[in-house]
């Protein structure tokens, strides 16, 4: 629950602070559209230190890298509410993100380290909540600051919060010793970091229309460039920064491209459901906000039953009976539109967190379930750089695809039909994440419940 706070804290000012952009442009007398780099810089500076994660687990120990990741975040987070000017916003934005790249995965070396085998899926499952509920909580949270107080509080918030997780680390997680036995992949590092940074701020610049479409087209293929770049990189070299054997393990390779696929339908749901909620229904971004809520509260229920389901069917068959699930709801949100009563609405968004939440949690202890100890800060930091990639690469991809709907159909505003056409598709690459987890054995997995079945 530690760990998962400071991924909470992590998600919330990155989502929270959307809401706070008009008022910041007009504070700082900025045109409205550059105050997205508060965004991007953002999610630039997760890119390039995500990758050296895990090896500054492996280096420094993980629960001193820890502290350090939510120190500097917290003190980002002041730095940010004194910003008297965009420039100076942004660099800070830069010191926030480098901190959140190191908290996530890091703090994931630490719970599998510290969590065992037979109790990783509980441990996953509480993981699962501040995923799930910081994206969505973020916008009406911070409208609520933003309206109530300033927009100077979406960081100052992060300041209690940030102290509390220090005191409570320092006292609960035990202080796994670093070795120097593993020089730093400076090479690696410089892929990885333009790779992923291409990638990433391409993808998100395509989708929200940051840059015109030539320059982020430019920014992806110099990230696929860089990736390719980096593969070959890594076969030749003895400690590569990002180790792709990983993918050789059955059940981390499986979980890892099902994964992706299922995140890269199922992320685009807080986006889509915003503008269907804000632009075709005519709610403001404080009801859109807490209607959207209701799915993250899913997350609670499912907490208690995931470890039950998971040890009555198996991961296997969970995964793939689960993943049509996923889709079916994902395309049921799509089919809601003004004249749907609001219980409906609560009802499918509820039933889709508590699908949702149950996939990742299972997702997350399976991906973990046969990596060697020695193995999981260089598991976590693969994990943590596709989990990145995948969710900009799912909101680029389904604004793309809005895109050309609306075009295709001759709209020039958003439609109620145009938002399910897209959800569809995006339910549709759920579902079909499910041929992926065919590839695992029956008994895939089983380590991490088995003892509790005895």
């Amino acid at each position: 629950m530690i760990i998962g706070c400071a991924l909470f804290m992590e998600l919330i000012d990155a989502t929270a602070v959307l809401t706070a952009l008009p008022q910041m442009a007009r504070e700082f007398g900025e045109a409205s559209v550059r105050m997205n780099l508060v965004v991007s810089l953002y999610l630039l500076a997760v890119a390039l230190f995500v990758p050296v994660s895990g090896w500054a687990a492996d280096r420094f120990g993980p629960r001193r890298v820890f502290v350090s990741a939510i120190v500097l975040f917290t003190v980002a987070s002041v730095a940010c509410a004194c910003s008297g000017s965009l420039f100076q916003l942004s660099l800070a934005r830069l010191a926030q993100g480098a901190a959140g790249a190191m908290m996530v995965p890091v703090g994931q070396v630490i719970l599998l380290r510290w969590s065992a085998r037979e109790n990783l899926l509980r441990a996953m499952s509480y993981l699962t909540i501040p995923a799930l509920i910081g994206p969505i909580l973020g916008p009406p949270l911070g409208g609520l600051l933003v309206t109530l107080l300033s927009w100077h509080w979406i960081f100052l918030i992060n300041v209690p919060i940030g102290i509390l997780g220090v005191v409570l680390v320092l006292r609960y997680i035990p202080d796994y010793p670093g070795a120097r036995r593993q020089p730093l992949d400076v090479i690696g590092l410089l892929l990885s970091a333009v790779g992923l940074g291409g990638l990433v701020f391409g993808f998100e610049a395509f989708g929200h229309g940051l840059l015109p479409r030539t320059w982020a087209l430019s920014l992806i293929a110099l990230g696929l460039t860089s990736a390719v770049l980096y593969v070959l990189h890594a076969k030749r070299v003895r400690h590569p920064l990002i180790d792709l054997s990983l993918l050789r393990i059955p059940t981390f390779g499986v979980t890892f491209w099902g994964g992706n696929l299922m995140r890269i339908g199922s992320a685009s749901q807080p986006f889509l459901l915003v503008l269907l909620f804000q632009l075709c229904f005519g709610l403001n971004p404080l009801q859109a906000g807490l209607l959207s809520f209701v799915g993250g509260a899913g997350a609670f229920l499912m907490k208690l039953l995931a470890v039950r389901i998971v040890s009555r069917f198996g991961f296997k068959r969970t995964l793939i009976g689960n993943a049509v699930l996923t889709g079916l709801t994902l395309a049921a949100t799509g089919m809601f539109d003004i004249s749907t009563p609001y219980w409906v609405v609560v009802v499918v968004l509820f039933a889709s967190g508590i699908i949702r939440s149950l996939q990742f949690s299972t997702l997350g202890a399976l991906t973990f379930a046969d990596v060697p100890t020695e193995q999981s800060s260089a598991a976590s930091s693969l994990s943590a750089m596709s989990i990145q990639l995948t969710m900009s690469l799912s909101v680029g991809v389904a604004a793309a695809l809005l895109s050309l709907v609306m075009s295709l159909r001759g709209h020039t505003a958003i439609a109620e039909t145009d938002v399910a056409l897209v959800m569809a598709l995006a339910g549709t690459l759920c579902a079909v994440s499910a041929l992926v987890y065919r590839r695992l054995s029956s008994d895939a997995g089983s380590a991490v419940y088995a003892a509790r079945v005895r």
